[in-house]
């Protein structure tokens, strides 16, 4: 059962609560006041801009503009906000009876201003990015849209790149994220939900969905969830998953992830909720089943046949990734009777001189393995490939030469590192779930094999994702739930949406809509 935290208080975004204690909820008539109060809070903070105004047409009028440098366009800023204010008849055109008002409707040219009179607020847009202007004998403030700091471009993600297939990635801004995946579903059922967690950062996280599909209570259960966090700060969405997963311990994944708007909206029309994390190009997506770690956007562009071939060699290599080393340690180990002959005089013969066992040479090659997949990792492009190459090649040959471990145990650790990282996003479960059979068959052979198999299996069985079971389709096979679990049907067979995800409607086009046939 997930257990969360106590919920977080957004009510006030100044930290101290000594210096909060001193501050006025709401703002004062003066404008000095007002500014000195304003730089009571960003004390010790040289990034604030402080701009006063006058206008050569009012002797009396005086304001004042607060943005934080680097987080505005100042071309709006001086364009759209001081140049209107300076250029202004106020002894003519406005109302000085309600001068703010009028400078927001007849003066300031935005898309998007509004008026706020609570400190809080006017502090979190200045945080935000926004402009605030400040009035003279006016205890309200006009926060104007003036957003512009820089943001990467939109390119293709380094960790999920395709042959065939959209070429868009998304960035760390969330609004252009979410127009990302607005440009592929138009439809008015699309809808977005936006919330702040983090006590500190109040970081801008949306919860995405199209409400004629998504199903209420996995909407529901994730609002809670997030409710329940209790933490300073969120850099990223990788936070966010951990802290509302299912079973928290597991090595396997319950909340999905992608840098693909692609993959996320085709997520979205199956009846699954998406949510962006302001900051993170890593959209996350629950429910998530097991079979998704097979998956890849790539099988729904090419050829069904192919694809279904491509999606059967990654569960396969799944499967020989995790087991082949246990079963090798537990034929020479324990049960040289079931190798033929030939192949067992074989193995002994390159086993002469070595004076580490079979299963220490392993738990230590596959360490090394995993060493250089880390350090190929975190290095340079061209850098990281030469290190994995050389140091394979030469650490691998040189173990062998010298006697450490034998031709076979390397073997065994190269089939099972290039297995591996096919499944990019199934690592880390792929580690732990071989070295737990490692150990079971190092101990009792095939019979500790088969316990440690069968006690994961339970494990992944009783898992749950937001309700959803997380071994779903993977077994069965009626109706429609096998069409896109382990092959990928034709289109035209994929007549239905998954049926635990997509309760609310199941249809994904009508019977008979092959190509050269007619909807019935």
């Amino acid at each position: 059962m997930y257990k969360g935290s106590r919920k977080i208080k957004l009510e006030n975004n100044i930290d101290s609560k000594e210096t909060a204690s001193k501050i006025p909820e709401y703002l004062l008539s003066s404008l000095d006041d007002n500014i000195s109060l304003l730089k009571q809070i960003f004390s010790n903070d040289g990034t604030l801009i402080i701009r006063e105004l006058k206008n050569k047409t009012s002797k009396d009028f005086r304001g004042c503009l607060l943005y934080i440098e680097g987080m505005v366009n100042t071309e709006i800023v001086n364009e759209y906000i001081i140049q209107p204010i300076l250029a202004c008849n106020l002894s003519d055109d406005l109302v000085h009876d309600n001068l703010i008002e009028e400078l927001m409707s007849k003066v300031i040219v935005s898309n998007n201003v509004s008026l706020e009179t609570e400190v809080n607020k006017v502090v979190s847009a200045i945080i935000s990015g926004d402009t605030v202007f400040l009035s003279a004998l006016y205890d309200k403030a006009l926060v104007i849209n003036s957003k512009g700091w820089q943001t990467r471009t939109i390119s293709e993600p380094e960790s999920a790149r395709v042959v065939r297939g959209p070429r868009e990635g998304f960035t760390e801004a969330i609004m252009m994220n979410l127009t990302l995946v607005r440009r592929k579903i138009k439809n008015s059922d699309l809808k977005f939900k936006f919330r702040e967690i983090g006590e500190r950062t109040h970081t801008r996280v949306c919860i995405c969905f199209i409400e004629s599909l998504a199903m209420e209570g996995i909407l529901d259960e994730l609002e809670q969830r997030l409710d329940k966090i209790n933490i300073d700060g969120i850099m990223d969405s990788g936070y966010i998953q951990e802290l509302i997963k299912d079973s928290p311990y597991s090595p396997f994944e319950t909340v999905g992830f992608s840098e693909r708007p692609d993959v996320v909206a085709s997520k979205l029309l199956e009846g699954r909720v998406a949510l962006f994390v302001d900051g993170s190009p890593f959209v996350l997506t629950v429910p998530y089943l097991f079979v998704e770690n097979f998956q890849a956007n790539e099988d729904y562009y090419n050829n069904f046949i192919f694809a279904s071939i491509n999606r059967l060699i990654r569960g396969f290599t799944a499967v020989v990734s995790n087991t082949i080393p246990a079963i090798f340690l537990a034929l020479v180990t324990y049960h040289q009777e079931m190798l033929p002959t030939p192949l067992l005089l074989s193995i002994s013969a390159s086993r002469q001189g070595v004076p580490l066992p079979t299963s220490l040479s392993l738990f230590v090659m596959l360490f090394i393995f995993d060493i250089l997949r880390e350090v190929g990792t975190r290095m340079p492009s061209p850098i990281g490939q030469a290190v994995n190459i050389v140091g394979t090649l030469v650490l691998g040959q040189a173990a062998v030469e010298a006697r450490l471990v034998s031709a076979p145990v390397v073997i065994i650790t190269a089939l099972t590192g290039i297995m591996t990282l096919i499944n990019m996003n199934f690592i880390g479960s792929t580690i732990t779930f071989r070295t737990y059979l490692l150990l079971g068959a190092s101990v009792l052979g095939f019979y500790g094999f088969f316990l440690s198999l069968i006690m994961m299996y339970l494990h992944l069985m009783s898992i749950r994702s937001f309700g959803v079971p997380y071994m779903m389709n993977v077994t069965r096979a009626m109706n429609h739930d096998g069409q896109d679990a382990w092959i990928r049907a034709p289109w035209w067979v994929m007549t239905l949406r998954p049926k635990i995800l997509g309760n609310k409607n199941l249809t994904r086009q009508p019977r008979g809509s092959k190509k050269g046939k007619q909807p019935t």
